[in-house]
């Protein structure tokens, strides 16, 4: 029975312990969200957020430059004028979102051996980059990497799916920064 009084005093200690954290409702709600694009420093001149693209994302890049993809013909590197024509949008939309940083990524078909696949990639994510580059973007904004036939975009051995995997690709961030 000695125990009865420390019993009461630990319980009525708990429930004060428990009452304390119990989580109060503020008495007034902060206001909500304005309904603005997102301040991610790019230009917003030409854009719509209609879509829901915030200016700069990657979204953005594929909307107004249509593709972030350039094919090439067998063994080649050369920029056709196709390509050019994508290529040249794609440098507008880096021109008007300067802070965006690009991986130009080269690719091959599945013929030829690995180590000739990985350097025509290269030559490849290079034309790509130099055509941007000399098309006003800093070259210091574009990165390059070739994936050779590593990572191909279409299956099969046959003309349509190595048609599909000869190419040089413009990877803008999620975010819209990189590196």
């Amino acid at each position: 029975m000695a125990n009865l009084p420390f019993r009461i005093v630990m319980a009525s200690a708990l429930a004060l312990a428990v009452a304390g954290c119990a989580k109060k409702k503020p008495a007034e709600l902060p206001p909500p969200p304005a309904s603005g694009p997102a301040d991610t420093g790019a230009d917003t001149s030409g854009t719509s957020t209609q879509t829901g693209d915030v200016p700069g994302s990657r979204a953005d890049f594929l909307r107004q430059a249509g593709t972030d993809t350039v094919y090439f013909v067998t063994d080649s590197h050369d920029i056709d004028s196709e390509a050019q024509a994508i290529l040249l949008r794609q440098a507008q939309w880096l021109a008007r979102n300067p802070r965006v940083r690009v991986t130009v990524e080269g690719h091959a078909d599945e013929r030829g051996t690995r180590e000739y696949n990985l350097a025509l990639g290269d030559r490849r994510a290079n034309s790509a980059k130099n055509f941007l580059a000399a098309n006003g973007v800093d070259a210091g904004r574009i990165s390059v990497i070739s994936y050779g036939k590593e990572r191909p975009a279409a299956t099969g051995s046959d003309e349509s799916a190595w048609a599909q995997n000869r190419r040089a690709v413009t990877v803008v961030p999620v975010g819209g920064t990189g590196f």
